[in-house]
């Protein structure tokens, strides 16, 4: 008999007995009411009177689905994005919110629209970085009474019908031929820069200008193909001027 009642005895104790796991906190309650958080553990739950309700607090990454954005400059966008959050009050997120995962996925859905509405194409693709902020700032001060920490939240993919990204690419190749043009002609302004400090270094430094062509004489006839003219110098041709009137 005593056998029988002990039996009885630990299969009772067992039946109200929960387990904890460490990542997550136990939210108590007694005959319906809020009665504390239980903490990591075997802990005792008496059928029928109590019921509890586990909670994990390990952060979560949670993809949120293509969302149809118009931007402020009327261009279509299907964005998605990932947002990171953990529970950090076990209680608010079980009595402030019926279903705290599906209540921070809407809500990141309809801040991305918002946000994505207030900006032009150009700010979209350029400044993903500080939108993701914005959209993480936004969606943690609307979770906090749910007692969800958004630690971050990354646009994904920005997806742009197919005639917008040709227009972007046409774009984007005639700002490569604008910077082209714009190298190449300072580079040719240099050059006239150049040519025209070195062509007065020539003037103002007598023989100098022979000397150079003396040089570009040399080089030139090196090659055999090549047939060279050789102009007098107008000086030689003055000073046989001058002989001819004395004699």
């Amino acid at each position: 008999m005593w056998f029988f009642l002990l039996i009885v005895v630990i299969i009772a104790l067992l039946a109200c007995l929960r387990q904890v796991n460490q990542y997550e906190r136990g939210i108590k309650f007694t005959m319906g009411r809020y009665t504390g958080m239980v903490e990591p553990g075997w802990r005792l739950v008496i059928p029928v009177f109590q019921f509890m309700k586990k909670v994990d607090l390990r952060t979560k990454a949670v993809e949120v689905p293509a969302q149809d954005a118009i931007t402020k400059d009327n261009v279509s966008a299907k964005i998605t994005a990932v947002i990171y959050y953990k529970i950090a009050d076990a209680s608010k997120s079980i009595l402030e919110v019926e279903n705290v995962g599906y209540a921070v996925l809407q809500l990141a859905q309809t801040t991305m629209r918002n946000v994505v509405g207030e900006v032009t194409l150009d700010e979209l693709l350029t400044m993903r970085s500080t939108l993701s902020t914005k959209i993480e700032q936004i969606v943690e001060a609307n979770t906090q009474s749910w007692g969800v920490e958004v630690s971050t939240v990354e646009l994904k993919d920005i997806n742009l019908p197919p005639d917008m990204i040709r227009t972007i690419a046409k774009q984007a190749e005639a700002e490569r031929e604008r910077r082209a043009v714009i190298i190449n002609s300072e580079g040719e302004v240099s050059a006239a820069e150049n040519l025209t400090k070195a062509a007065r270094m020539l003037s103002e430094t007598p023989g100098a200008l022979h000397l150079r062509t003396l040089n570009s004489i040399n080089d030139i006839s090196s090659d055999q193909s090549n047939t060279v003219v050789f102009t007098v110098p107008l000086e030689i041709l003055q000073a046989m001027t001058g002989f001819k009137k004395q004699s």
